[in-house]
């Protein structure tokens, strides 16, 4: 909720629409969910080279890049891990509005944080992509070495560890990222924003 009751609204005379029209596409968030090491980066980045060799305005959001700045506040206590979200959330939003294919890699473990994401944004404009992987194989990959530090205690309230992750229910498009690899995963997401129009009428 707002804090102040003296700001004002103002309208762009640049739509959205007309952003979209130049660009040839339609702004949409893609948010990938997922436990640490399941490959939710890996994949945002590899789906912005495909997009932006493709012509498409494009932006990574990533969780730990976004705690080098603008959520350099935040802890990792759950009011702190659902305030980190709203703020990806509402840039996220930002992006989307200027036309941009938005790929955000979150862990985003709980699911009332994520439907909050999803009702910032206009029916259609949020598709979740959950890079399901099990816990052990992220366990085994350990990219950052961080499921070594939480099972030694270095680190507490570590998702998948010592911290709960709400599986998705019903996400947009889920993919093994145990089993399929980066090129057909990519393959995957660009299928599901063809299905879902982002290249459609506006091209």
């Amino acid at each position: 909720m707002m804090k102040s009751e003296n700001t004002f609204w103002h309208a762009a005379t640049v739509t959205q629409a007309r952003r979209e029209a130049r660009q040839g596409h339609k702004g949409v968030v893609v948010w990938f969910t997922g436990l640490s090491g399941s490959g939710k980066s890996a994949l945002a980045h590899a789906l912005e080279e495909r997009l932006h060799l493709d012509g498409c305005l494009t932006r990574v959001l990533d969780g730990d890049n976004l705690r080098h700045g603008l959520c350099a506040d935040l802890g990792f206590s759950q009011a702190d891990r659902t305030e980190n979200i709203r703020r990806a959330g509402e840039t996220a939003k930002l992006f989307m509005e200027v036309g941009a294919i938005v790929l955000a890699a979150f862990i985003s473990p709980l699911h009332s944080d994520r439907a909050g994401v999803r009702a910032l944004m206009p029916d259609g404009a949020f598709l979740e992509i959950h890079c399901a992987c099990p816990l052990s194989v992220c366990e085994a990959r350990d990219v950052k070495g961080l499921y070594k530090r939480a099972r030694a205690g270095e680190i507490g309230q570590f998702t998948g560890i010592s911290s709960p992750y709400d599986i998705p229910a019903n996400p947009d498009l889920l993919i093994d990222t145990s089993r399929e690899d980066l090129a057909e995963s990519v393959r995957q997401v660009i299928a599901l924003l063809h299905a879902r129009g982002v290249f459609g009428s506006v091209r």
